[in-house]
């Protein structure tokens, strides 16, 4: 097949990992446009204002004539497609739920370091961000990682018998998690087993071995996840 095209930010993992993950598990040919030679963010800048209609933000994927943006509505077009969701409809519509669930957390988890203003630095908003950092510590992640927990119950993956792009999201939710407040993410370990467990298998995944390896799979630095000891407590 013609390789897709994935356009994102080219330095950070952000929410176009998401769907990194899933083309990579399910053997899905692509090309990642900005982060190839001579393109970068000014190169995707100009494609993303060449579209018509234009998509607000990346993520956006380019499968023929079509245009699908927003990292959920990319997933929900590849687990139809690519058999990286449930057959049945009720089995796609709640792989959907989980990962708008998860489109919420990451959302939530962006604000901790930029409650008041996404267009200022997060120097300019540590006391606000202190605050909403012990909430999302204290309250959200329990609330939201409890919840996955109690979908596990009995099972091993969130949908069906197998693997789906839900599953790939929740593991990169924990990656992100982990990454950016360490200490909590420690401290409630024991609270989330099944997620832990899931995220273990996403990651022994033989059809993910090689990229997680790679230098294609982006470190976190200053993108949704970042790490500020000060907001990290357990």
């Amino acid at each position: 097949m013609t390789p897709y095209e994935l356009w994102y930010w080219p330095g950070i993992p952000g929410r176009g990992e998401f769907v990194r993950l899933a083309l990579e598990a399910g053997g899905i040919p692509y090309r990642d446009r900005a982060r190839e030679k001579g393109v970068g963010e000014e190169g995707l800048m100009a494609d993303m204002a060449a579209r018509s209609p234009e998509p607000f933000a990346p993520p956006y994927l380019v499968a023929g004539d079509l245009v699908i943006a927003q990292t959920a509505n990319i997933l929900l077009f590849l687990g139809e497609t690519h058999g990286l969701a449930p057959e049945d409809r009720a089995g796609r519509l709640l792989a959907h739920e989980y990962q708008l669930t998860i489109a919420d957390m990451v959302a939530e988890a962006h604000d901790t370091h930029h409650p008041i203003d996404v267009g200022a630095y997060y120097e300019e908003q540590k006391p606000e961000a202190a605050r909403r950092s012990a909430s999302f510590r204290d309250a959200r992640i329990p609330k939201f990682l409890g919840w996955f927990e109690r979908a596990l119950q009995g099972r091993d993956w969130l949908v069906g018998q197998r693997w789906t792009y839900a599953d790939l999201s929740l593991f990169q939710l924990v990656e992100g998690l982990d990454f950016a407040f360490p200490r909590r993410m420690a401290a409630i370990a024991g609270d989330t087993p099944r997620v832990r467990a899931l995220h273990g298998r996403v990651k022994a995944l033989p059809a993910l071995a090689d990229y997680l390896a790679s230098d294609r799979r982006l470190a976190f630095s200053d993108g949704i996840f970042r790490h500020y000891p000060e907001l990290d407590h357990a």
